[in-house]
């Protein structure tokens, strides 16, 4: 990604603290236990450790780092019975899930064979998770349990850990980016309008505002033709154009997409929405008419673009991108009630890496629909299968709301004018979808991505403390 960011994770373990010297054997069982733990969550996140705790004391020490790092979300390996007080202190003052990891180490007793310590330290599991949900819930922390084994391997408990901090990942990104916001919404589309201060303090997304004449002038300075060759050449690689491509062609794209990438990384971008409407000449036209390449240049670097100056979009565009490796804008367009499917897509920027079934292609077109202006489309072509969209919008009182739905890209005709477009099947079937996507109120535009990630959205929307509508999966 152009804008790197790694999730902050809190980890710490719970022991009962009147065992230790009871059984002075648990004392190097549970390192040895927590240290493996530790070892299983995945690179992608910075660990920020809180020890084994089994006084409050600790527990409160925990939180202390916890506090500092500004975690994104909390787990916490259950070695064997303890208290809340070995717990609450650790999360008492952070507004992020805390997930209770409840591995066994044994996959099953030895009954003739098995004494206290041994089973305090090896096979207690179960007995204090409800306990800590009853202390959670009372306290108004969100939380989460996964239970499993140790021995043999747990794939799909060490898929729900990762799953986590996967959607942590979000959190953080959201976080330590910004947002640029260039130009106003699509006008008369008041279902985009948003009130940027609401985003700040509700979703934690800082907006920067950027006019055209900046943007106008952002390739100004770029003179190294050695970076711009490279990004010619990447820009041919990445698209068919119509009409045959040449590093010469796409030479004044290539400079833009230079000048963006290090505004993006000036301005730590991770989320740009962006219109244009008005009647642009000269370098100002030129602009124009690249701008959806350009912008799809830069979402393939993981800077999620929107258009029509839809913020909302950007970030599920972003979301997606980030728990799912694709991103593309969307809406619905057409239905095929012969085939009892959905056509979804949209014209636009998108992502180069949804595009599994064929290269994406370019070509210039004399007129934006609905917009002034003409220039480069740009369609993209996602490959049959499993597909996941999210929407986000928002009620009368600002909160904000994730709508989402899985289906299934089938086989078929697709429009060919330009605009990247799906045949979704979906088990509600075309109309029922339509109807229940619609009265969910998510607004004009939602992004999609190969595959079906609707369980990590909801881990998002924990993290996010915001509700979920689901449509169809």
């Amino acid at each position: 990604m152009l804008v790197e960011t790694k999730a902050r994770v809190g980890v710490f373990a719970i022991a009962l603290g009147a065992y230790l010297p009871q059984f002075p054997s648990l004392v190097p069982e549970f390192e040895s236990q927590y240290e493996a733990f530790k070892k299983t969550l995945p690179d992608t996140v910075e660990l920020i450790d809180g020890g084994i705790c089994t006084t409050k004391e600790l527990s409160a020490a925990a939180g202390d780092k916890f506090r500092a790092a500004d975690v994104d979300l909390v787990i916490l390996q259950l070695l064997t019975y303890a208290t809340s007080y070995n717990m609450l202190p650790a999360v008492r003052d952070l507004d992020v899930p805390v997930v209770l990891v409840n591995l066994q180490k044994k996959k099953a007793p030895d009954y003739a064979n098995t004494d206290t310590a041994t089973w305090l330290g090896e096979l207690y599991a179960c007995g204090a998770v409800g306990e800590m949900v009853a202390d959670l819930e009372r306290a108004g922390k969100r939380h989460a349990v996964i239970t499993g084994v140790v021995e043999g391997g747990d794939p799909q408990a060490q898929a729900e850990i990762e799953d986590w901090c996967r959607a942590a990942q979000v959190r953080r990104r959201f976080r330590d980016t910004n947002l640029a916001q260039i130009g106003r919404p699509y006008p008369g589309m008041m279902d985009l309008y948003i009130d940027e201060t609401n985003l700040y303090h509700r979703m934690w997304l800082y907006t920067k505002q950027f006019d055209w004449e900046r943007m106008w002038i952002i390739a100004d300075n770029i003179t190294d033709e050695d970076a711009i060759r490279a990004k010619a050449q990447d820009i041919l690689d990445t698209f068919e154009i119509e009409g045959g491509g040449s590093i010469e062609r796409v030479w004044d794209m290539a400079k833009y997409v230079v000048a963006f990438e290090q505004w993006v990384k000036d301005e730590q971008l991770g989320f740009v929405a962006s219109h244009y409407d008005g009647l642009a000449q000269g370098v100002a036209g030129k602009l124009d008419s690249m701008l959806i390449p350009a912008f799809s240049m830069l979402i393939k670097q993981g800077t999620a673009c929107a258009v029509e100056g839809d913020i909302k979009v950007a970030m599920a565009m972003g979301i997606l991108k980030t728990i799912a490796g694709t991103g593309q804008l969307s809406e619905m367009y057409s239905i095929d009630f012969d085939e009892d499917i959905c056509i979804i897509g949209h014209s636009g920027s998108g992502d180069a890496d949804i595009s599994g079934a064929k290269k994406p292609t370019m070509k210039i077109v004399p007129v934006f629909h609905g917009k002034t202006g003409g220039g480069y489309l740009t369609q993209f072509y996602p490959p049959v299968g499993d597909i996941t969209f999210l929407g986000i919008t928002q009620d009368r009182d600002g909160h904000f709301k994730f709508v989402v739905a899985e289906g299934v890209n089938e086989p078929g005709p697709i429009f060919t004018f330009g605009d990247t477009n799906m045949r979704m099947r979906f088990t509600c079937g075309a109309r029922d979808f339509c109807n229940r996507w619609s009265e969910a109120g998510p607004t004009h535009h939602m992004a999609a991505a190969v595959g079906r990630h609707i369980d990590t959205i909801l881990k998002v929307a924990k993290i996010f403390n915001v509700p979920v509508d689901v449509i169809t999966r």
